[in-house]
């Protein structure tokens, strides 16, 4: 493994604070604290190498520590991506200050973006480890797969493993507690993801319920996760996803309603989040769940 190691800044834009960004447990994500630093491994969105990312924010930017080979401008590119640093947060902030809701929700948390997959590839690897498990099981799995098969960079004083490459993942024939029938899962997914089939700028490029459809079929991919795939991992911010009842759940609470809201009466009242319903969304589960004790001001 490469011990390069190189530096670059990502700029930010409105209010952002890498600390809710981190602790906002996603995916694999379960950080329970936060001592300046995020840590990310991961493959590339070339998929051509493994590398380890240190992000730490001074201030209206995010300066990042590269571990590993690979273009430079891509990884931070993906870094961006990945911590929803890709966006304009002032426009954010306008579209929560329009929604009493959402209002106070940014209140709470002016900084807070959500956290993404790496790639539709490892959120793909994601779905097929944690389907059916709990989700500390489908992390320690993941965590074991990633340092027996995959690269293990030393960030910031702390191990972190970036998953097999699709290559690596290929020659896999089994694994300690992973079912026997997940290995044909994955192996089709490395096959798709080196025939381009899960690259995150084709995905994005196409209407979401198209690319949910041609990611679905993928064998173990359903409407739940290929929503996860599509939306969360190509960093997608206004597409609302009807397949998420934790959403639904938050919406009931923080909007005063006293049913369950359906698909349509969910897309009515996301219309007000507009172009940002990815984004509130996640706000209203990770942010609002804080709020929902709590009497509005």
């Amino acid at each position: 493994m490469s011990t390069t190691t190189r530096t670059t800044t990502l700029p930010l834009r409105g209010p952002y604070d890498l600390r809710e960004v981190a602790l906002m447990g996603f995916g694999h994500r379960d950080e329970s604290a936060f001592d300046g630093v995020m840590r990310l491994a991961f493959c590339t969105d070339g998929l051509d190498a493994q590398v380890g990312v240190a992000v730490r924010q001074q201030g209206d930017a995010l300066d990042l520590t590269v571990h590993g080979e690979g273009d430079l401008d891509a990884i931070a590119a993906q870094v961006a991506r990945v911590v929803s640093a890709d966006h304009d947060g002032d426009a954010w902030a306008a579209v929560c200050a329009a929604d009493p809701v959402l209002a106070r929700v940014h209140a709470a948390s002016p900084g807070f973006r959500p956290s993404n997959f790496y790639s539709p590839y490892e959120a793909a690897v994601w779905a097929v480890l944690s389907a059916r498990r709990a989700r500390r099981q489908g992390i320690a799995l993941r965590r074991r797969l990633s340092e027996q098969h995959g690269a293990v960079f030393e960030l910031a004083g702390r191990d972190e493993a970036a998953l097999p490459l699709p290559e690596q993942l290929l020659a896999l024939t089994a694994f300690p507690g992973l079912p026997a029938d997940r290995i044909p899962r994955l192996h089709a997914i490395a096959r798709a993801a080196l025939d381009g089939q899960l690259d995150a700028r084709r995905l994005a490029a196409m209407p979401p319920e198209e690319a949910m459809l041609d990611v679905q079929r993928l064998p173990g991919i359903g409407p739940f996760y290929s929503a996860l795939i599509v939306i969360r991992a190509c960093g997608l911010t206004d597409v609302l996803s009807t397949q998420e009842d934790h959403t639904r759940a938050a919406v009931q609470a923080l909007y005063g309603l006293d049913h369950t809201p359906g698909d349509d009466e969910l897309r009515r009242i996301a219309e007000a989040w507009r172009p940002f319903r990815t984004w509130a969304a996640v706000a209203l589960r990770a942010v609002g769940s804080r709020l929902i004790d709590e009497p509005a001001a």
